[in-house]
């Protein structure tokens, strides 16, 4: 840590130079405050003790520029008169301390080791906010795979609105990724280090959903043994995921409705107003506006709601982004399982475009998830893959796995495994390999007749011959 002493009067430097750099600090003295203005702009100091009256500027007035010039400097102004309209001036320009002549310099060490453990504590709460943005948050907005058009579109808005403290109505069918993008939108606003909260309103019966949002007073009814705190009280400062609201009741909308108008609620039973501070977010796989002209949801409700609204399309209008999510949920399952990485065929790739997903993503994910833990190979075949999609193949032969799908998920495992730099004959080693693999596979299958062997591999036998002991094949 470097700290600057500017004071006109040189015994004051020295003495204070002297003490502060026993403690191990790096210190610089000057003697007036242009001087130390000018000096900042190339030796960055931690603290500034200034004196408040020198030749020139005086004090207050170099504090008020290195204030507005220099962001993160602690500056300690330092008198010799015990004025309170100083004191008041110094604090009011960003003064960290006011001190005055003749001070203890344990008052001097009690000040910096102060700021220090201020410093530690920025460094500290800016670490745990990053570490709690990456652990917390897998759902990155990385992690919403698409390079579709329709989905780049939701990748701006969600950029556009995520730290703008509005409501957003995310609608899309069930499947689409609607709670991913909440978390997304919550993690990547101010509020992230405050709750999430989630309630699925189609998943709670309509008696105990308004005790579930907004909590129950002791006795509020027959169960209400204890007192209940709701979940918009538990999401304050934070924000709140209203899922599947097209499900809730006309009565509730109206008490939610309360809550987006004025801010607050009251508990089941409860006569006194609770403040909620909580951004909504809400979602649904309903169409709000049909449901609004049929009288199943209220409009004004609605239009609360529907401040930002992002939809998300369907998997099967972008098929384009298919690749790259069974790309992304091969890796994701294989490592939630512990397990070696497994591979797609062309063919067994190919079904998963044709096929119309009505589950959409979520489909998707239990799909792979399936296919890894069935297969007993690195390679995921037709075969693997639901009825309702390995029928969609045009023909018998299709269901069966090809060679080069084969050769081309082996290679794809051995290549992962070089290093990037790597230099030697590779092309030889693996035609080499491939050769010894092959005939050694012909030759047990032919029980050792090797004119046999010669002829289902297509060569002479004085081909095959000379193969073998070049390649060392095992007979």
């Amino acid at each position: 840590m470097k700290i600057l002493i500017v004071d006109d009067d040189e015994s004051m430097r020295w003495v204070m130079a002297k003490a502060i750099e026993k403690r191990g600090y790096e210190v610089y003295s000057l003697d007036s405050g242009e001087v130390a203005i000018e000096f900042l702009r190339t030796q960055p100091c931690s603290i500034v003790f200034m004196d408040i009256k020198m030749m020139g500027i005086s004090g207050l007035e170099a504090l008020k520029e290195i204030k507005r010039s220099y962001e993160g400097v602690y500056v300690i102004i330092m008198t010799a008169q015990n004025d309170m309209k100083n004191a008041i001036d110094a604090m009011k320009l960003g003064a960290f301390d006011y001190i005055t002549k003749p001070f203890d310099l344990n008052e001097i060490y009690l000040l910096i080791e102060k700021i220090q453990s201020i410093e530690s504590l920025k460094e500290e709460v800016t670490h745990l906010r990053s570490e709690l943005k990456r652990k917390s948050v897998p759902e990155s907005l990385e992690s919403i795979i698409g390079e579709s058009k329709g989905m780049q579109e939701v990748f701006k808005l969600i950029g556009r609105v995520a730290d703008k403290d509005v409501t957003v109505l995310i609608t899309g069918e069930s499947g689409t990724g609607k709670e991913l993008v909440a978390k997304v939108l919550h993690y990547n606003s101010r509020r992230i280090s405050k709750p999430f909260v989630v309630i699925n309103c189609a998943a709670i019966p309509e008696t105990l959903l308004e005790s579930e949002l907004f909590g129950h007073e002791k006795g509020a009814f027959t169960d209400a043994t204890a007192l209940k705190i709701g979940k918009f009280q538990q999401a304050d400062g934070g924000t709140i995921f209203l899922d599947e609201i097209g499900d809730m009741g006309l009565d509730l909308q109206a008490k939610l409705l309360r809550v987006l108008q004025d801010g607050d609620f009251y508990r089941v039973g409860g006569s006194k107003a609770i403040k909620a501070n909580v951004r909504v977010i809400a979602a649904t796989n309903k169409n709000l506006e049909e449901a609004v002209r049929m009288g199943q949801f209220r409009e004004d409700l609605y239009y609360r709601l529907n401040v930002i609204n992002i939809h998300l399309p369907p998997l099967r209008e972008r098929k384009s982004d298919i690749k790259l999510l069974t790309e992304y949920f091969l890796n994701k399952i294989s490592a939630e399982l512990g397990i070696e990485r497994k591979h797609i065929s062309r063919e067994a790739e190919n079904l998963l475009i044709q096929y119309h997903w009505p589950g959409n993503i979520r489909e998707l994910e239990n799909v792979l998830k399936r296919a890894i833990v069935l297969t007993s190979t690195d390679t995921i075949t037709p075969e693997h893959l639901p009825a309702s999609i390995s029928q969609l193949s045009e023909s018998p032969e299709k269901k069966k796995i090809f060679l080069e799908d084969m050769i081309e998920a082996k290679l794809q495992l051995y290549s992962s495994k070089l290093p990037p730099d790597v230099e030697g004959d590779l092309y030889q080693t693996v035609i080499e390999q491939v050769e010894k693999s092959l005939i050694e596979k012909v030759i047990r299958k032919t029980s050792g007749n090797q004119i046999q062997a010669a002829r289902i591999l297509g060569i002479n036998r004085n081909t095959l011959r000379k193969k073998i002991q070049e390649l060392g094949v095992e007979i």
